[in-house]
């Protein structure tokens, strides 16, 4: 429940910023004990449009779609689901974020290392996608997929062996490792090995391969959706159904419990780490084989951080990030439709995203602004449902 009013809450104080950033209405509310009804009339109206608008441009317009099926015109059926195929297009390399951080976080462990892991991912993956000339397509991409999960894998192995040998902090060591993985790339790229013969810019060979389109055409949407949706249910089947998960869980919860059951702290620092940097480096993978066939500089965009935000909105399981992700999916695919139809800033996006991770990490005010009780459990309570349990 808290998450969800995180969010209707976060909605509302980007209504305000909307409303109070808005030259227009800031001067109907300079007069607004002359004429209150109007004052918030305005204002509700110009927060309605900015959200219509903002949810049409992601998903599109219902009567729009309805439209366009009976019409049987495929043209027309297109253009009207081109907006949801471009939302899903950028929630799937977010739901692989959110994933990587959500595998780490039920370990007990802060994975901020999404970015450089993405990026070691993502040369793995072009160097075997441009390597493979000849090759069919379809082993193009398998191979592009695999080799952008073992380079992620790699490069989220290091941490975990230095937390689980040395003791070395895992946000120390991932954070120092982006830095690393950043400059790597940018030496490849001026490398021949890497760069365009073409070109003397920085950006590498292109990937001979790229995802199938779902339904082909101009809707962009394509077969990496439904590799992330495959992966977020076995991730979750991992973690809730086998044995592995049941240790990963509870060396997240209690790990000195943990080794006095026999479970491996050590072992499972490792194993967790190196799982959810190969889940981080298949957002490499898929970037290049939807997007962008291409490495350049600065090629992660930001994805190793959002999936922070995305496994905490998510509390860390599985259905509960792409949920998140799609939230985020769908604020971003809609702010350049929002800000044509409205002029609304797409800076408000940001803003709403940045009041959700705030009210997410702060759940108390959630809880104080909707007033919903914590339930407490009595220490009789406890022994009783203990003893019933066996």
């Amino acid at each position: 429940v808290v998450p969800a009013l995180a969010v209707v809450l976060a909605l509302a104080v980007g209504a305000l910023v909307l409303v109070f950033s808005t030259p227009e209405l800031l001067r109907s509310w300079s007069g607004f004990f002359n004429h209150p009804i109007e004052t918030l009339r305005l204002s509700f109206d110009a927060v309605f449009q900015a959200y219509k608008a903002l949810l049409e441009g992601a998903i599109g317009s219902l009567a729009t779609i309805v439209s366009a099926i009976a019409s049987g015109n495929l043209d027309e059926i297109e253009a009207a689901f081109r907006p949801l195929s471009e939302m899903l297009v950028v929630t799937t390399p977010l739901i692989l974020a959110g994933l990587s951080v959500a595998l780490g976080f039920q370990a007990g462990l802060f994975n901020i290392g999404g970015e450089g892991q993405i990026t070691l991912g993502a040369i793995f993956a072009a160097f075997v996608g441009f390597s493979l000339d000849g090759w069919p397509g379809l082993a193009i991409i398998v191979a592009v997929v695999l080799a952008g999960f073992l380079g992620g894998a790699l490069w989220g192995g290091i941490p975990g062996v230095l937390k689980a040998k040395t003791g070395a902090h895992e946000v120390i060591t991932t954070i120092m490792l982006n830095f690393i993985a950043f400059r790597l790339l940018d030496y490849l790229l001026s490398n021949d090995l890497f760069q365009r013969t073409d070109r003397d810019d920085p950006i590498s060979k292109p990937v001979l391969a790229a995802f199938p389109r779902l339904f082909g055409g101009e809707l962009r949407v394509h077969w990496g959706f439904i590799l992330a949706i495959g992966v977020a249910i076995g991730v979750a089947f991992l973690l809730n159904r086998t044995t592995k998960g049941f240790e990963f869980r509870a060396v997240g919860l209690n790990p000195d419990a943990a080794r006095a059951a026999g479970i491996s702290p050590t072992r499972t620092y490792m194993v967790v780490m190196g799982l959810s940097g190969g889940l981080a480096g298949l957002i490499g993978s898929n970037q290049l084989l939807s997007t962008g066939p291409s490495l350049t500089p600065g090629f992660s965009s930001g994805f190793g951080f959002d999936g922070i935000a995305l496994a905490m909105l998510g509390r860390s399981q599985p259905a509960g990030v792409v949920a998140a992700a799609f939230l985020f999916g769908i604020l971003r695919a809609g702010s350049r439709a929002m800000q044509a139809a409205t002029q609304t800033p797409v800076d408000i996006v940001l803003v709403i995203q940045a009041f959700v991770i705030v009210f997410v990490a702060a759940p108390s005010i959630v809880r104080s602004v909707f007033r919903i009780k914590t339930k407490t459990t009595s220490a009789f309570e406890l022994t009783a449902r203990e003893l019933t349990t066996g």
